[in-house]
């Protein structure tokens, strides 16, 4: 018999702050090779070593071999949202020059969190989806308007897609009959920077998918931030009607 969840177990693994920056280097979903991540957290690579096999052990990160190096990534999109429900109890850490505040600004305005677009662009897109009726509550039969905020991040609420939201999907490049069948299709991922939700799922990782392919949005070399390009400052007012940064 399995008792009451052991919070501390993993708690003490997340304790110490070069394993937490390894796991946000990897919130985007990549794999990253052992140097990368070493560099990422400012630890010496034994140190890192350290670190990476023992989140391998606490089951948060997966190692995949490619000839001599190790490639490290999330272990699943579980993970990446406890990652963001920490960020959102968590105070933010300080900025002490310049460069982390472009990188900071960058994260807050657009980024992916785990395969799916998040940040202020995130939260708009999944706005303007509500707004136009694409989404609707599913078997729960609860609604959510698109200026609520959500005080409750535990709330069950799921998004289905509506006849017209399929439409405009479709017409917009998703295949939504290559989405995965034991993937929810649609939820909500409370963004942290934002509290307010992002579209998550199946679709949205589908909808990141076609963005990044459209050429709208592009990765930023050493962050999970992503940079919104020409194309994509024309077509989300054009395709969305929001204006993003």
């Amino acid at each position: 018999m399995s008792g009451d969840a052991d919070i501390a177990a993993i708690a003490s693994v997340l304790a110490d702050p070069g394993r937490c920056r390894v796991l946000a280097a990897l919130g985007d979903g990549r794999a990253l090779p052992a140097s990368m991540l070493a560099a990422e957290a400012g630890v010496a690579p034994s140190t890192a070593s350290e670190h990476l096999s023992r989140l391998v052990r606490a089951g948060l990160l997966t190692v995949e071999r490619h000839g001599r190096h190790r490639y490290f990534r999330l272990s699943g999109p579980h993970v990446a949202d406890l990652l963001e429900a920490l960020a959102r109890v968590a105070p933010p850490s300080p900025v002490r020059s310049l460069r982390e505040g472009t990188r900071a600004q960058a994260l807050r305005s657009a980024r992916t969190c785990y395969d799916h677009l998040a940040g202020r662009a995130g939260v708009a897109v999944m706005d303007a989806l509500l707004e136009r009726e694409f989404l609707e509550p599913d078997h729960f039969g609860q609604g959510l308007a698109a200026g609520d905020r959500l005080s409750s991040p535990g709330r069950a609420i799921r998004f289905g897609v509506t006849e017209k939201g399929a439409v405009f999907l479709e017409e917009f490049g998703v295949d939504l009959d290559a989405l995965p069948p034991r993937r929810p299709a649609v939820r909500y991922c409370i963004d942290w920077s934002e509290q307010r939700p992002h579209l998550a799922g199946a679709v949205g990782a589908a909808l990141t998918d076609r963005l990044f392919d459209l050429g709208w949005i592009r990765r930023a070399e050493r962050s999970r931030a992503v940079h919104v390009t020409d194309h994509g400052r024309k077509g989300f007012p054009d395709v969305f009607g929001v204006e993003v940064e």
